[in-house]
């Protein structure tokens, strides 16, 4: 399904989304409890269904990390995920981010997730994101109950300094934790005069001009030598989404900033740059797992 027309870079890059619901993400948590998501109409099933038709329409992989949450209120959206060739991972069952929780509630969480997600799609699942890339320094166990549970891969670390997470001292790029059973691979960044600037997607793709990120991405293919890792969420391409109530300015801000040119802006990437997944990407780094 992967193009073989090379494009901008020799580089085959890995595409990723984050499948949640706008009103699961973290900014959100302070207004929104999780006993009230039952109050939510979903909006993740359509969403994401109109990210597979502009994957297809790009002949472009990528991996889906979903949480357990959907998957087991939308199974028919995760069959059709794997349908139609895309690598299915774990985002954990309910958005929890992994700082917030002990060892033994980590080991839980991903479990459950990993059992509902190959029961629903009749799949093996290797690889896991955190929600909110919340592997810090305070829970360096993480990658060990990774491995624990059967994980492969893990794309859980920003290594950058943000108000919410970050490990700025870790490796940029794709490096073997856990006694070496796992393979970490950070969100992309670019390194300028000593400080790496996330160039990997969410908020700040919808921030900058499109032609930073491209240069960006272009610049990690070239100078690093290494592929580029991208993300973002189907809530991320639906202007239309209800406004939470009780938000402050800056969530609102960080949430809603340009969401009426995502879409558009993820075209022009798929058309610029070689997208897989990431085991198309890294198999040979994963099968060391294996």
């Amino acid at each position: 399904m992967t193009s073989n027309i090379l494009k901008n870079s020799d580089y085959l890059n890995a595409m990723t989304v984050d499948v949640e619901d706008f009103f699961q993400v973290s900014a959100f948590e302070p207004f929104i409890s999780r006993e009230n998501w039952k109050n939510y109409a979903g909006r993740v099933e359509a969403n994401t269904d109109r990210i597979l038709q502009m994957f297809d329409e790009h002949q472009v992989r990528c991996t889906f990390f979903t949480l357990g949450w959907v998957a087991e209120r939308y199974p028919e959206l995760v069959k059709r995920i794997v349908a139609q060739g895309h690598d299915l991972a774990s985002h954990g069952w309910d958005h929890k981010r992994v700082t917030t929780l002990t060892r033994q509630e980590f080991g839980d969480d991903i479990r459950r997730a990993k059992a509902v997600l190959e029961d629903v799609s009749g799949v093996r699942v290797i690889g896991y994101r955190a929600p909110s890339y919340s592997f810090t320094l305070k829970n360096d166990w993480a990658h060990d109950v990774l491995s624990e549970e059967g994980y492969l891969y893990s794309s859980s670390i920003a290594p950058i300094k943000h108000d919410l997470y970050g490990i700025p001292g870790a490796p940029r790029f794709a490096h073997r934790c856990a006694n070496d059973e796992v393979l970490e691979l950070p969100i992309t960044t670019t390194r300028i005069l000593q400080k790496n600037y996330p160039c990997g997607g969410g908020g700040w793709f919808r921030l900058y001009p499109y032609n930073v990120s491209k240069w960006a991405i272009n610049r990690v293919n070239k100078k690093d030598h290494e592929a580029a890792i991208f993300y973002f969420h189907p809530w991320e391409i639906d202007p239309e989404q209800p406004r939470v109530a009780g938000a402050d300015l800056r969530t609102r801000f960080r949430h809603y900033q340009n969401l009426q040119r995502m879409e558009n802006k993820v075209r022009r990437l798929l058309a610029d740059f070689n997208w897989g997944t990431i085991p198309d990407v890294y198999e040979a780094e994963i099968n060391r797992s294996g």
